[in-house]
């Protein structure tokens, strides 16, 4: 899965400004990005009698749209997905993904905080919080850049993130949610499973392994 961080802040601060300013940097560069938002409100992406619309209507639970371009899934779920699960999904093929919102999650965060918005941070204490983008000295204790400065909130981005993300890892995804793995576990899932399939006709070379197992 690739690297995952949040751009949190309340409603108004501007994150989605610098969210959008952020995307069109780490393109420039090279990236290719993929963004997951949150809306805890619900949304509508489907409209009234439109064929997609029809077919929902009728009873469909799943409904897909594809061109030569692009698809589009619309789908009931009895509860919200976890971001992870969303991601596992859907998202198979990028560099990084940022999502605005998920200020519960367990992603490294930024968090934008505008002094006419609000002048106190709501994730001050979460551990997973890395840097704030704010238009004034929020903290002493991470790193604060300009709220304009996207290319340096694109830095850290870049070197924290995707370059870490590069190095050998493993990571265990157990329905829809990040499993945090101890060095020796980790250790033996790497080295045993990489083992079994470079021994496989064709699978000598191979740099990353996925596996999906849905137990019956």
């Amino acid at each position: 899965m690739a690297p995952i961080i949040s751009i949190i802040g309340k409603s108004g601060s501007g994150k989605t400004t610098l969210l959008e300013m952020v995307i069109s940097e780490l393109t420039r560069r090279g990236y290719s990005v993929g963004i997951l938002k949150h809306d805890a409100h619900g949304f509508e992406i489907d409209h009234e009698g439109k064929d997609s619309w029809r077919h929902k209507q009728a009873g469909a639970s799943v409904v897909a749209l594809a061109s030569p371009e692009k698809f589009a899934v619309i789908k009931d779920t009895s509860s919200e997905w976890p971001p992870e699960r969303i991601i596992a999904s859907y998202f198979t093929d990028v560099d990084v993904i940022l999502t605005e919102g998920f200020k519960k999650s367990g992603f490294p965060k930024i968090e934008v905080v505008r002094k006419a918005n609000s002048s106190r941070p709501v994730s001050s204490k979460d551990k997973n919080l890395i840097a704030f983008a704010s238009d004034f000295r929020v903290s002493r204790r991470l790193p604060v850049y300009d709220i304009n400065d996207f290319k340096g909130v694109a830095d850290l981005i870049e070197k924290q993130i995707i370059k870490k993300h590069l190095e050998p890892g493993i990571s265990l995804i157990v329905d829809g949610q990040q499993v945090e793995l101890k060095p020796f576990i980790e250790n033996l899932l790497r080295d045993g499973v990489s083992g079994m399939i470079k021994s496989l006709k064709g699978c000598d070379k191979a740099k990353e392994i996925e596996i999906r197992i849905k137990k019956g």
